[in-house]
C-alpha cells in the first residue's frame, strides 16, 4: 500500500470524507473565460461523472458531482458575464442540479461506509501484524538468551584432550595438572561447542491488499487520477495524417487549420475518437473557430467529451506561440489532461503539448496581454505531454463542418 493511501485509510472515516469534499470544492472561475465555456464544461463533467459511477469509481464520481455543484451553485454567479447567460441554459443547468444533488448525497453515504470498513479492516490487520512482530522479537530475544546461557555453561564445563591426558578445568590455579613432557602428543581433540544454524522466525503472511485510489487533489474542474496525476490520453496515430490531409489546401495557401479533439472516458482513460473541424477563419499564424454551437450539438448527440485541440503551423516548426498558449489555457483549466497537437508539415514535425502545471498554467491565466506578445521562456510555459498513449489500431472519425450549410 502506498504511503499516501495508507495515511488516508488510517484517517478517521469522517475526516477522510471531509478531505475529499474539500478537494472537490477547489474550483475557481476565471473572468476571462466566457461563462458559456463553463456551462459546456459542466455538461462534459456530468458525462465523465456518470461513466465513473457506472464503472464503480465512486470517489471520482463524487469529486466531479461536487465540483459541478460548487461551480454552478456558488462560483459561476460571481462571473461578471453571468447575467448574459441565456435563461434556457440556466434552466437546463438547474434541472441537472436537481438530479445531481441526491446522487451526491447517496455517494457520500456509500463512501462513508466504505471508508469505515477500510479503516476497521486496516486497523485489525495492522494490530495482528504488530502482535506477530512483537512475538517474533520476544522469541528471538529468548533464543539469544538461551544460546548465551548454553555457551557459558559449555565453556565452564568443557574438558580438553591433549595427547593421552585429560585436563579438567581448574578450580584452583595452584593445582593445575600439566601433561608429562615425555609422552608424545599424538592428537589434539579440543571440545567444540555445537554451533547450530541461526534460527528463523515467523513473519506475518497477512498482507493488506492495496485499495485502488481513484481520488486525488484536483487543481481544476476535473479529477486527476493517473500517472503524474493525470489520466492517460489515448491518441490514434492516424489523427495527424488525416487532419493534415484535410488541411492541405489551407497549408498550401499559408493558412492555419484547427480542429477539436473529442472522445470518451473509459476505464479512467480519455480516448480520442473524433476530430471535428468547425467553420473557421485562418491566417498565416492564427485560426479562429466559428459557429461553435454546431460542434457542441454534435458532441451532445454523440456524448463526446472535449479532450483538446489540434492545429497546423504551415511554415513554422511545432511549438505553442503566445496566442496558442492563451487559446489552450481554457482547455487545460477545465480539464487538466487537455492536449494541444501542433502539426508542422513543412518540417515534417508534430508536437503534443500542455502548459506546465507548476508554472505555465498560472502564468498564462494571469497574463492580460492579447495578440502576439513576448513571454518568458525560463522556466518554460509549455512542455511535451507525458500522459499520451499512441495507438495504431484505434478507430477515428473525422467530421468536417466547414462546408456544412
Amino acid at each position: 500500500m502506498s504511503s499516501r493511501k495508507e495515511r488516508l485509510v488510517l484517517m478517521e472515516p469522517q475526516e477522510r470524507l471531509k478531505l475529499l469534499t474539500n478537494n472537490s470544492n477547489n474550483v475557481e472561475v476565471d473572468p476571462n473565460i466566457p461563462p458559456g465555456r463553463y456551462y459546456r464544461s459542466g455538461i462534459e463533467l456530468i458525462r465523465m461523472a456518470n461513466v465513473y459511477y457506472t464503472e464503480g469509481s465512486y470517489e471520482s464520481a463524487y469529486v466531479l458531482y461536487m465540483k459541478y455543484m460548487t461551480l454552478f451553485i456558488e462560483k459561476i454567479r460571481k462571473h461578471p458575464a453571468f447575467k448574459d447567460v441565456p435563461l434556457t441554459t440556466k434552466e437546463i443547468n438547474k434541472q441537472q442540479l436537481r438530479e445531481i444533488i441526491p446522487k451526491a448525497e447517496k455517494l457520500k453515504k456509500e463512501l462513508l461506509d466504505q471508508y469505515t470498513k477500510e479503516y476497521l479492516l486496516y486497523k485489525s490487520i495492522k494490530e495482528k501484524e504488530d502482535e506477530e512482530e512483537r512475538r517474533a522479537t520476544e522469541e528471538e530475544e529468548e533464543r539469544s538468551r538461551s544460546r548465551s546461557t548454553s555457551k557459558t555453561k559449555s565453556t565452564q564445563g568443557q574438558s580438553t584432550w591433549i595427547g593421552t591426558s585429560l585436563v579438567l578445568p581448574p578450580t584452583d590455579i595452584d593445582n593445575i595438572n600439566y601433561p608429562d613432557p615425555n609422552i608424545a602428543v599424538n592428537e589434539f581433540r579440543p571440545s567444540i561447542p555445537d554451533k547450530s544454524s541461526k534460527p528463523t522466525f515467523p513473519t506475518s503472511s497477512t498482507v493488506l491488499q492495496p485499495i485502488v485510489d481513484r481520488s486525488s487533489k484536483p487543481s481544476s474542474i476535473s479529477s486527476q487520477t493517473a500517472v503524474s496525476g493525470l489520466r492517460s490520453v489515448v491518441v490514434p496515430t492516424c489523427v495527424m495524417p488525416r487532419f493534415l490531409l484535410l488541411a492541405k489546401n489551407n497549408t498550401l495557401a499559408n493558412k492555419e487549420t484547427c480542429g477539436i479533439l473529442a472522445g470518451t472516458l473509459e476505464m479512467n482513460q480519455l480516448i480520442i475518437t473524433h476530430v471535428i473541424i468547425p467553420k473557421q477563419k485562418g491566417t498565416s499564424d492564427s485560426c479562429l473557430m466559428m459557429n461553435e454551437e454546431e460542434t457542441f450539438d454534435y458532441q451532445d448527440q454523440h456524448n463526446l467529451i472535449t479532450i483538446g485541440w489540434i492545429h497546423t503551423h504551415p511554415t513554422q516548426t511545432a511549438f505553442l506561440s503566445s496566442v496558442d498558449l492563451h487559446t489552450h489555457c481554457p482547455y487545460q483549466l477545465l480539464m487538466p489532461e487537455a492536449i494541444a497537437i501542433v502539426c508542422a508539415p513543412k518540417y515534417n514535425d508534430t508536437g503534443i503539448f500542455v502548459l506546465t502545471p507548476d508554472y505555465g498554467l498560472d502564468y498564462i491565466l494571469n497574463c492580460r496581454l492579447s495578440g502576439f506578445h513576448p513571454h518568458p521562456t525560463d522556466p518554460p510555459l509549455f512542455m511535451a505531454a507525458e500522459h499520451i498513449k499512441m495507438n495504431g489500431s484505434a478507430p477515428l472519425e473525422v467530421l468536417d463542418l466547414r462546408d456544412k450549410k
